[in-house]
């Protein structure tokens, strides 16, 4: 097994091993509720940064050179603007797409969402929560699109883009099933929710080779849940989830299939990871040719 394979295959053992642990533990053990944002930060939030960080660190020691910490904002500012409010625009779309489909009727109320605030106000409010809640889903996004997307298949970007958003998918899929979130049909709405999680993962992918940078994803991946889902979630009311899923799809999987077919995503390829140096006993680099170094 080489050394990409041992890392790849223990960060999915320990970011599904610690997630579902901290996902069963806490309602079945504990009786507390995965809604409780204070239950998903301490359970669930950061467990596929702490595999990436332990993988990298000490079972591949391939370090962190390759993870995007940086936030190299000089030359990305159109990124970050793309990832801060491609969210509103997307929510503007699918809601479009629900008002021609005659399932949501256009209410400026909808968009109040803090009480005593006007819809505006309510939106700057919703996008200053995206920046200060970047860096809690940077807790995925170092792990799926700075580690794992990196890994599959680095000769194969689509396909590892792809990959990594079904293997994403199947880690959210106890939360169906915990109270998380309740669907009429439960092999429907995760349907819709894998479709959901591979064209995002698209998107956050391009953000993330594009820029160099994690923090662009992560800002996106902020967004899609503080915005996206909250604001078609709340306009479209209780009982509506696979429409909200379904026309919350539309703008994603237009601009994803707009980057896959364009060959964006396989333009922005980094070089894949390079192994890790293999010590012998005295500390010094072994060569292929059984040299020392």
């Amino acid at each position: 097994m080489t050394s990409r394979s041992k890392g790849v295959v223990a960060f999915l053992l320990l970011s599904f091993g610690l997630a579902w642990a901290g996902m069963f533990a806490a309602p079945l053990l504990f009786g507390l509720s995965l809604v409780n944002p204070l239950v998903q930060l301490a359970g669930i939030a950061f467990t596929p940064a702490i595999a990436a960080f332990v993988v990298r660190k000490w079972i591949t020691r391939e370090g962190f050179a390759d993870a995007g910490l940086r936030p190299r904002l000089r030359g990305n500012a159109g990124l970050y603007l793309a990832a801060w409010l491609g969210p509103f625009a997307f929510a503007g779309v699918a809601l479009g797409v629900a008002a021609l489909l005659g399932v949501w009727d256009f209410d400026p109320a909808a968009f109040a969402l803090l009480p005593g605030l006007p819809a505006w106000a309510s939106m700057a409010v919703l996008a200053l929560a995206v920046i200060v809640l970047a860096p809690i889903y940077c807790g995925e996004e170092f792990g799926w699109t700075s580690y794992l997307r990196l890994r599959l298949f680095p000769e194969r970007p689509v396909l590892s883009t792809l990959a990594t958003g079904l293997i994403w998918a199947v880690w959210h899929y106890p939360l169906a099933f915990l109270g998380y979130i309740e669907f009429d049909n439960v092999v429907l709405g995760l349907a819709i929710w894998t479709v959901s999680f591979l064209f995002q993962e698209v998107i956050l992918s391009w953000l993330r080779l594009r820029s160099g940078s994690v923090w662009t994803a992560s800002l996106a991946h902020a967004g899609n849940n503080m915005v996206l889902a909250l604001l078609i979630g709340t306009a479209l009311g209780e009982g509506r989830e696979h429409a909200a899923n379904l026309v919350g799809l539309v703008p994603m999987v237009a601009v994803a299939l707009w980057l896959i077919l364009s060959g964006r995503l396989a333009s922005d390829r980094p070089e894949p990871p390079s192994e890790p140096p293999v010590l012998d006993d005295r500390g010094l680099i072994e060569t292929g040719t059984g040299s020392r170094s």
